[in-house]
């Protein structure tokens, strides 16, 4: 307690100084939060969006389906076994088949994924409700970002061509009957939704699918003859590397002040032990131990990071309030990465990240002041206070 007292008393002493090395630290206390809370509400947004349009709580592959490689999607198909058949007619399954295909909007020519999905499925947010599968002519819906690019319009007929199972082509105009706006490019860039009946009716694949995503994981050690089943950890691998690279990059943004704040506590506390020998002198004298005298000067040195958390706190919490209400516009471009990104990015500040924090910075600032305290345990009390430097 007395080490407190005495720590509070030589810090407000010291007036300008110490609130300058306070108001750094606080700084790397708000910048550390912010910048993981900003990954970690990334990360959090990316994974809400992507189970509602694209994954939901997994997928079974065809073995054959490969997404990275267009070459497999002419045999990466295969007739859904009962069990899946039976879930989809129940609602609890959404299958899709894929396949290539090239639109011509005004005449240029973009290669596209013709994708069929059920248009009672209810499990992901795609509105497949619009596409009309009992209609003469076959209806589609496309994402805005698609949309853009094609420069299509909702009643616009597009010209479409696609292999059937034979490897024979053919082509028709299908009729743009609505279009969505997702955060997740993989269901929009460079994608044609249309009813799993039609696809499968031009095509020649009756009853077929590319894969199907499931409303609930299936237990563990259950398998499919010809289907693999992909959870989340498989789905949401790349999305945590990215974040995991990101967020090792923003690091040294916050590293490179908090080593400033620690360098100034440590200078700090050198130049108070040099200048304050006959004080250090006169409490061996008085009978403290050197052990405790270190200890006064530690206290002294890691009562910075307290200071700091109730000045961070002043005008960090309101910001970081702030910031995760209102989130941070993301530039253009962003979501041409191939990651669900939304326009608004909205930080997520967990309290294991906030005490984590806390308890990071403290710890370092008490190393660094214990540090060149434990040249007091070598001082002779009699040349201390006399002055004599050691």
């Amino acid at each position: 307690m007395i080490a407190f007292k005495l720590a509070y008393k030589n810090l407000m002493g010291a007036g300008l100084r110490t609130l300058l090395i306070v108001f750094v630290l606080s700084l790397a206390y708000v910048l550390i939060i912010y910048m993981n809370g900003l990954y970690q509400g990334w990360d959090r947004q990316a994974r809400i969006e992507t189970i509602a349009w694209e994954v939901a709580q997994g997928q079974y592959w065809q073995d054959l389906y490969d997404p990275y490689d267009a070459m497999t999607l002419t045999d990466a198909h295969a007739t859904l076994p009962a069990s899946l058949e039976e879930s989809a007619a129940k609602g609890k399954a959404a299958p899709i088949l894929v396949t290539q295909a090239t639109i011509y909007p005004e005449g240029r020519m973009m290669g596209v994924m013709l994708k069929g999905i059920d248009t009672r499925q209810k499990i992901l947010s795609l509105p497949t409700d619009i596409l009309d599968p009992e209609a003469d002519e076959i209806t589609a819906i496309v994402g805005t970002r698609l949309a853009k690019s094609a420069g299509l319009e909702t009643g616009d007929y597009l010209l479409i061509r696609w292999r059937d199972v034979h490897g024979t082509f053919d082509a028709t105009e299908v009729k743009i009957a609505g279009m969505f706006k997702t955060a997740v490019p993989a269901v929009d860039q460079g994608q044609v939704w249309i009813s799993l009946t039609k696809l499968q009716q031009i095509t020649g694949m009756p009853g077929q699918a590319t894969l199907v995503v499931v409303d609930s994981a299936p237990e563990e050690g259950a398998s499919l003859s010809g289907w693999e089943f992909k959870g989340h950890d498989f789905l949401f691998k790349e999305l945590e590397e990215m974040i995991r690279t990101k967020t090792v990059g923003g690091s040294i943004f916050y590293i490179i002040i908090l080593a400033l704040a620690l360098l100034a506590v440590f200078d700090t506390q050198v130049l108070s032990i040099f200048r304050r020998q006959r004080e250090i002198g006169t409490y061996i004298a008085m009978g403290m131990t050197r052990k405790q005298v270190v200890g006064i000067f530690t206290v002294e040195g890691g009562m910075h990071a307290i200071l700091a958390v109730v000045l961070g706190a002043a005008y960090g919490f309101p910001l970081l309030l702030w910031t995760q209400k209102s989130g941070i516009k993301m530039p253009e471009g962003t979501d041409d990465f191939g990651m669900a990104a939304a326009e608004h990015m909205y930080p997520y500040y967990s309290v294991a990240l906030i005490i984590g924090t806390i308890i990071l910075v403290m710890i370092a600032t008490t190393i660094v002041s214990y540090m060149p305290s434990r040249k007091i345990s070598k001082m002779n009390p009699n040349d201390a206070i006399r002055g004599k430097i050691q």
